[in-house]
């Protein structure tokens, strides 16, 4: 009962944060990490804000929280985020290795106020050559130049 006690708290700030930053111009969305009881960082939506496409509440949430404990992995962290991830945040936690995912409002809320991910999870689906951004390959064999050093590369730092 506790901890159920403790995710609404976190919930809520994530959703007080996402209130907050619309009075503040930015998007309706906020976020909070939160890693052994504590907050480790939190996020808000900052696309208009800052006229950067990436800025979400998550993704934002997750380079706060990745500069404060100096590790690109949050093994061990949850997320509380107002609105279920969209695709490029939900692959962010994914790559981030967060543990766990609470979220308020569905995609589908989302979409109702015109902020609608559908058609990038319908590009997805599509093979490259069928998506609506000309896609197409180019110097293949000369780009594997770089993975092949990858792939060498004594001292890497796997991800």
């Amino acid at each position: 009962m506790e901890n159920e006690k403790k995710d609404r708290e976190y919930m809520q700030q994530a959703i007080d944060l996402s209130v907050e930053n619309v009075k503040n111009g930015g998007g309706p969305f906020g976020a909070v990490i939160v890693k052994d009881g504590e907050i480790v960082a939190t996020g808000v939506n900052r696309v208009t804000a800052n006229c950067d496409p990436t800025a979400h509440a998550e993704v934002s949430a997750i380079r706060a929280a990745c500069q404060k404990v100096q590790n690109f992995k949050l093994e061990g962290c949850t997320i509380y985020t107002s609105c279920e991830p969209c695709p490029m945040c939900l692959s962010a936690i994914y790559w981030a290795g967060i543990s766990r995912i609470y979220y308020g409002n569905t995609k589908q809320d989302a979409e109702d106020i015109n902020f609608g991910d559908k058609f990038i999870y319908e590009e997805i689906e599509r093979k490259p050559q069928y998506r609506s951004i000309p896609t197409q390959m180019l110097m293949r064999d000369e780009a594997l130049a770089a993975f092949r050093a990858w792939e060498e590369k004594e001292d890497k730092i796997e991800y």
